[in-house]
């Protein structure tokens, strides 16, 4: 049976691999499109928004709903690809829990 001494020192060495995960991911950019890519985003890992790309196509001012239906359809495509690397990345620690 391990010791608590030696829980501890391997809970400590996940917690700071972990952190330079979650570092790395943050650092990751994601990018979203819309259909036809008429609308782009870009976020970081950390869910913060860098850019939005319009082409010139969607820019409708008599049609300002299917523009901003093109820019959330993007922002969650890109939300959805953070989500999806974070669970990657980060459920990789959750079989190496010394407890």
């Amino acid at each position: 049976m391990m010791n608590m001494q030696n829980m501890m020192r391997q809970a400590q060495k996940l917690q700071k691999q972990m952190e330079k995960k979650q570092a790395e991911l943050s650092e990751t950019t994601f990018v979203g499109k819309s259909a036809q890519e008429l609308v782009v985003v870009t976020f970081t890992g950390d869910k913060k928004l860098v850019s939005i790309d319009y082409k010139e196509a969607v820019v409708d001012p008599d049609d300002i709903e299917t523009l901003q239906d093109m820019t959330t359809q993007a922002i969650n495509d890109a939300l959805n690809q953070v989500d999806e690397a974070t669970k990657k990345v980060m459920g990789a620690f959750a079989g190496k829990l010394p407890f």
